[in-house]
């Protein structure tokens, strides 16, 4: 390799490491973003959840063992993930598409738990609409899994992408990028089963 090639190599792998930084940078902003979005309806959850109307409390309704196995396994999602990100960063191809197929499966068993969830409370006559608490716990743990769902369509267009392009560079910032998403919801997620759950069936 000549000095002319070696200097280019240096400064495209410059410009695609500044690259990489705004991104990275760009989507934590994202994220600080969903904090506030989060954080609001958290704040209204707090205000109304002891306005039931009549209706049923959340000791009355949440079904505690159904949403620690939801928990257990987003847990198990994220921790998946992360080990797709560590095979995508090391080339391992194979490895990333079996984690990231894990992660979905994983994501797509807790997504179908929830709206199962759902789907029995509305039957019972408990939908959003018959008292404050209600509103504001399906508005919360909606938004959560309307996120969750997102991030699962964006995993299968990445896969489909890699199954196509292969482990570029761009394929591997997108990986990170969605892997910072899916650990954020996992957080999100421990205060959602902590503030609403806990102490919801705790009667505090």
């Amino acid at each position: 390799m000549s000095a002319a090639e070696f200097a280019a190599g240096g400064q495209t792998d410059a410009r695609d490491g500044e690259v990489d930084a705004k991104a990275i940078f760009g989507f934590w902003v994202y994220l600080m973003t969903d904090c506030v979005l989060f954080a609001g309806l958290f704040a209204t959850y707090a205000v109304l959840r002891d306005n039931t109307f009549g209706g049923p409390a959340g000791y009355q309704i949440f079904n505690m063992p159904e949403v620690l196995v939801e928990t257990l396994v987003l847990l198990m999602s994220s921790f998946t993930c992360g080990l797709g990100v560590l095979a995508a960063r090391s080339n391992r191809t194979s490895q990333v598409l079996g984690w990231f197929a894990a992660t979905f499966v994983l994501g797509l068993v807790f997504l179908t738990i929830e709206l199962t969830d759902f789907q029995s409370l509305v039957t019972q006559g408990n939908s959003w609409t018959r008292s404050g608490f209600l509103s504001a716990y399906f508005t919360l743990v909606g938004t959560h899994g309307l996120h969750i769902t997102i991030g699962l369509l964006w995993m299968a267009v990445l896969v489909v992408r890699i199954l196509k392009t292969g482990l570029t560079r761009g394929n591997v910032r997108r990986l990170t990028l969605l892997s910072l998403f899916w650990h954020f919801l996992d957080l999100v997620w421990i205060f959602i089963f902590t503030i609403v759950y806990l102490m919801g069936a705790a009667r505090v």
